[in-house]
């Protein structure tokens, strides 16, 4: 299936949850979440931190119109995108945990490498 997956949500609340996600990833550097999630949230932070290693202006209006909170811009730009300078792709990882109690989901573990 190409594109995006629709993880049983509206358009404006599936990108509404992502941008929370990546934004809560950016803060924390590692979110627990169900593996198809994860999946669609590791794109979504990929693309934000390259944007991020252009430390420009527009580019940082582009952080600042995605990520939902301003202090998180700004460690984005001073922290996490200096550390990929070098690097030209993978600042993600997934790791599967196993299934969910509940309804018994695949679970993984997305974290900054």
């Amino acid at each position: 299936m190409a594109g995006n997956r629709k993880l049983g949500r509206a358009t404006d609340v599936r990108k509404a949850m992502l941008r929370a996600m990546v934004t809560y990833l950016l803060e924390n550097g590692k979110i627990k979440t169900t593996y198809k999630r994860a999946k669609e949230v590791s794109k979504e932070a990929e693309r934000i931190i390259t944007i991020g290693k252009n430390n420009n202006l527009a580019s940082k209006r582009r952080i600042l119109s995605y990520v939902t909170k301003e202090d998180i811009t700004k460690k984005l730009f001073d922290e996490i995108s200096p550390k990929y300078k070098e690097t030209k792709g993978g600042y993600t990882s997934i790791v599967k945990i196993g299934p969910r109690r509940g309804d018994a989901a695949e679970m993984a573990l997305l974290k900054l490498v």
